[in-house]
């Protein structure tokens, strides 16, 4: 097989291989658009890319420029996810490849086609492409859902088990994952149906632009109903990811499943419910907390398993607190995935739900900018934390090891949380400093900001120019990877990963 084909079998069927080309692309989008973000133009930069890219950047299409550019790139992390999802959950290896074929064709042709679409001239072929990828993704979401029915014999987990169990031996990890998936696809038919009636009844908007319209007609309330459920959907099978990675069991797990299962539906319902009920954000809120607390026991479990690997590791019987504390620190990749999940409820539980409960007696009396503000940095944070958990996973598949995973790990919490937090600060300004003194705290919370962004932006850039250099050795660490992938290999009817042992009552 010639060098070439090697490299496209590593990229393109590998999952360390197809989730670096996902990362790369994502990497690659948020660094040219990001070069259209205000602080860019304020800076000259904005015009300057504008000019060389030839974009064509009509005022009044803004809203829908960016609704393709989230769009596209929501695609690809949902691709990343998906990849991961094959590998951990026990699946047939041809519903592998089909799967992980089909969603890469469809986020790759929406995300080329949908970005040359509104941002280079609207040619109407590449619209219809842009809607061909996301048909394409949808239908991988669809082969996912199958190949994750958890009624299989062949996947029941036999008594005594220390994962979670159902009646009859069901995996109810499993079936967290399949409800997860169910749920997304209707969610995404949730949105896509609104979308069907744009220009006829539907109109381009942001949904932190009708925050204070009293009326909203059906069709808006099912966009806003589509943007809460999807970030949070895609955080549910991070959670569920990320478990996987801890091996994740015991008394924990088996409290936290039923939860993580029952909190995804009813967090689902709610959403949908937008459209018809005023009091749909009561069944939201239930549904998160039952899911908050699932991953709260999932970072019991993997702080408790990290303090205990490292003491077995390192010999010692009677641990010190501060022992203890060296222990769960040691790896910061691992930490961080947890660390950023507690993080997160500083940054966007905690902040959520302080604005719902005190919306009218706060936030309504402020001026719509600053609401406006801080509704737009809450989902900001959220997607930001989703990737930095989903780049620590992907290191420690990546095999990074040693001082450079040690600077890896703490560069890039050290960097996303401080910003982070000072977004957070920023968002929320108006409960601690007047508009007329409030310029030194934006000064201050805004470079830090763009500080640790840039810190983050930068180590990710090192990881991925790394791996772009190993592609052109010809013994380089892609070509072990692709070995220990087997996708060379010709298997008629096996499964991608070892499947629990099975048992029957």
């Amino acid at each position: 097989m010639s060098a070439l084909a090697k490299r496209y079998d590593y990229l393109f069927r590998s999952t360390k291989g197809l989730a670096l080309v996902g990362i790369a692309m994502i990497s690659l989008v948020t660094a040219i658009w990001g070069m259209l973000s205000g602080p860019m133009m304020e800076w000259g930069v904005r015009d300057v890319v504008v000019r060389t890219l030839g974009m064509r950047m009509v005022e009044a299409e803004r809203e829908g420029r960016i609704i393709l550019l989230y769009h596209t790139i929501a695609m690809a992390v949902v691709a990343i996810e998906t990849y991961f999802i094959t590998d951990l959950v026990p699946v047939k290896r041809h519903e592998q490849r089909t799967i992980n074929a089909t969603i890469t064709f469809g986020y790759l042709i929406a995300m080329v086609f949908g970005l040359g679409f509104g941002y280079f001239g609207h040619n109407f072929a590449f619209h219809g492409l842009y809607l061909l990828g996301l048909s394409l993704v949808f239908f991988a979401g669809l082969l996912l859902a199958a190949a994750l029915w958890p009624w299989r014999k062949e996947y029941r987990l036999p008594k005594g088990s220390p994962y979670a169990r159902g009646p009859g031996g069901l995996d109810l990890e499993r079936l967290a994952f399949f409800v997860m998936a169910v749920a997304t696809l209707g969610s995404a038919v949730f949105g896509a149906v609104t979308g069907s009636y744009w220009g006829n009844g539907h109109e381009t908007f942001l949904a932190e632009d009708l925050i204070r319209q009293p009326e909203k007609t059906v069709l808006q309330k099912s966009i806003i109903g589509h943007l809460h459920i999807m970030l949070t959907l895609i955080a549910i099978a991070l959670a569920l990811i990320i478990g996987k990675w801890y091996d994740f069991k015991g008394i924990f797990h088996k409290i936290a499943m039923p939860m993580m299962i029952l909190g995804t539906i009813v967090i689902s319902i709610g959403a949908w419910s937008v459209v018809v009920v005023e009091w749909a954000h009561t069944i939201i809120y239930v549904g998160s907390v039952l899911v908050l607390l699932a991953a709260l026991f999932l970072v019991i479990y993997g702080w408790n398993k990290l303090i205990r690997d490292r003491l077995a590791e390192q010999g010692i019987q009677k641990a010190s607190l501060l022992q203890k504390i060296q222990a769960l620190l040691h790896d910061p990749v691992k930490f961080g995935a947890t660390w950023q999940m507690v993080f997160m409820n500083f940054t966007v539980s905690g902040v959520g739900i302080f604005m719902a409960v005190r919306l009218d007696e706060i936030f309504r009396v402020w001026p719509h900018r600053e609401e406006r503000i801080t509704l737009t940095g809450h989902w900001h944070i959220l997607s930001g934390i989703i990737a930095t958990i989903i780049l620590f996973y992907f290191v420690d598949m990546a095999g990074l090891k040693g001082r450079l995973r040690q600077w890896f790990g703490w560069l890039v919490i050290i960097g996303s949380d401080v910003a982070f937090a000072s977004v957070t600060v920023f968002s929320m300004k108006r409960l601690f400093v007047s508009e007329s003194a409030q310029q030194p705290l934006v000064n201050w919370t805004m470079l830090f900001a763009d500080l640790g962004l840039a810190l983050v932006l930068l180590v990710l850039a090192i990881f991925l120019l790394w791996r772009l250099f190993d592609l052109f050795h010809s013994r380089g660490r892609w070509a072990q990877e692709l070995a220990e992938s087997g996708v060379e290999e010709v298997i008629p009817e096996s499964y991608s990963r070892p499947l629990p042992a099975s048992g029957n009552d």
